[in-house]
């Protein structure tokens, strides 16, 4: 949880504003960024999905590749996102998910609820009038009412994206390792005016070993919702050419 993390309700901040536009100086300069099984079907339309090992840890973590080279992000354009969907990590902005504990049933059940990071650069007051480029009015959080605003619904859906992803993660990290199906990849890219990039560290399905499989062990996939996941992932792949056309079209 981060420090200035406070958990959000509509009485005590009705008059605050969130910035969603997307914008370098606003932290929108990524190569990469975390990714969620949840979103691998909609992630895989447009982005390449890599995993790589958290350097902790050394677990195996999705991440959505959206540069080729450091604090790059080839799909911010002008201060617009230059594809249909945008990654959950990206689009919460500064919003996290954190859980309290609630009586149902007389059952102690932890609850999901909203927190937001007050002290982000993209969160202001509605009473502000020294707001910038950078820090405007933005997007109110709840109607008169105190109901969600129809932005912090969407947040609410990339924050439930995130926490049901991340529930499934190990499980579907677990499977491909029991079937041996995770390699590691290193993309070697040529760009038009010569230049070499090379990305290593990075690991993906191996297609070969996939499409072996045996009936069992892609009934059991299947079945634990895992199959189509690693073939969104394959699919994935085929958007490295994307960025490279991207980068190209910048040089």
């Amino acid at each position: 949880m981060m420090a200035n993390a406070v958990r959000l309700n509509h009485l005590e901040h009705k008059d605050l504003r969130v910035n969603s536009k997307n914008s370098v100086k606003l932290g929108d300069k990524v190569t990469s960024t975390l990714t969620y099984p949840s979103e691998f079907i909609h992630i895989q339309r447009e982005y390449p999905i890599l995993f790589s090992k958290h350097p902790q840890t050394g677990d195996f973590q999705s991440v959505v590749l959206l540069g080729l080279e450091k604090d790059e992000n080839l799909f911010l354009k002008r201060g617009k996102w230059q594809a249909n969907y945008i990654p959950a990590v990206i689009a919460k902005g500064p919003f996290l998910i954190g859980f309290e504990p609630q009586q149902i049933n007389g059952q102690a059940v932890d609850t999901p609820v909203i927190y937001i990071d007050i002290a982000s650069p993209r969160v202001s007051h509605a009473s502000e009038n020294n707001a910038t480029d950078d820090k405007v009015a933005g997007e109110a959080l709840f109607l008169e009412n105190g109901e969600q605003s129809p932005y912090l619904k969407q947040v609410a859906q990339a924050l439930a994206t995130i926490n049901d992803g991340a529930k499934i993660s190990k499980a579907m990290f677990d499977a491909f390792s029991r079937y041996d199906l995770i390699e590691a990849v290193n993309l070697d890219i040529t760009l038009n005016n010569g230049r070499q990039i090379k990305l290593s560290g990075n690991y993906t399905i191996h297609e070969e070993k996939l499409a072996a499989l045996d009936g069992d062990a892609l009934a059991q996939l299947n079945k634990s919702g895992f199959l189509s996941l690693a073939f969104a992932v394959v699919a994935s792949l085929a958007n490295v050419r994307k960025l490279v056309d991207l980068k190209n079209a910048a040089l």
